[in-house]
């Protein structure tokens, strides 16, 4: 058991939120769920904490308020031990190219809130000597694509921010991980026709981060191994093929 140990859970109201903080939970950590959505964080801490007995608190955050983080770690109960973050919003890429508001916020969704807010926590880390951060990027990151620029050019930031984090990070000891999913049956993707060899589950995001945080084997995990050989793939096509690609 970790009884003494925290997880921060950022985005505790999403079905990988939600299966990343039962793992935790099931294994003895205290939980900390972070969420905009505040009566809903509400309902899976309830039932996180039937579950398992471990102890389950609600936070309110809203990545898009960066002015707010400061005050929001300094009011945790404690600084947590590990931090994973798994806000993201798949948005739509038509509405987009046209309409600035939605595009910048799928940019600052999954790109300036995150990327600054595990900055903050980094900070945090390097004082005490110690910590565990996890932000989930996403395959689509790995090359851009037409049909979801938008979202992929924010996740590559995303992994772009995270890796030169880990670089900065890893002389203190303090680890940072990277998760690229590729596509997860969540609320997020309902209605989409997704490939089943390449479409993993919440709970099996949630097993791979904790596995990965836990033993400390790997930096960058790709859920479902087959992406990284697609994505090699997908990278490797030169541009002037590429560009006649719809993708």
């Amino acid at each position: 058991m970790n009884a003494s140990r925290t997880l921060l859970l950022i985005g505790g109201t999403s079905d990988i939120g939600r299966a990343t903080a039962l793992c935790y939970a099931q294994a003895g950590w205290r939980v900390q769920l972070a969420a905009r959505r505040e009566e809903e964080a509400r309902r899976n801490a309830d039932d996180i904490a039937v579950r398992t007995g471990s102890e389950v608190t609600v936070h309110r955050l809203d990545v898009l308020e960066t002015g707010q983080f400061e005050s929001f770690i300094e009011g945790l109960p404690q600084l947590p031990d590990t931090v994973v973050c798994v806000v993201g919003e798949l948005g739509d890429q038509q509405r987009g190219q046209t309409d600035l508001a939605h595009a910048t916020q799928l940019l600052r969704t999954n790109f300036e809130g995150p990327a600054l807010l595990l900055g903050s926590f980094a900070e945090r880390f390097l004082e005490r000597g110690s910590g565990t951060l996890v932000g989930v990027s996403s395959v689509a990151g790995d090359r851009g694509r037409g049909s979801n620029y938008l979202y992929g050019a924010a996740k590559a930031g995303f992994t772009a921010f995270l890796s030169g984090l880990r670089n900065r990070l890893a002389p203190a000891g303090l680890r940072v991980i990277t998760v690229k999913p590729g596509f997860v049956r969540t609320q997020m993707t309902a209605g989409l026709k997704l490939p089943p060899v390449l479409t993993a589950q919440a709970e099996e995001v949630g097993r791979a981060i904790f596995a990965a945080a836990e033993t400390g084997k790997s930096d960058v995990i790709y859920v479902r191994p087959v992406w990284r050989p697609v994505m090699m793939i997908i990278g490797s096509i030169p541009e002037r093929i590429f560009k006649r690609l719809r993708l």
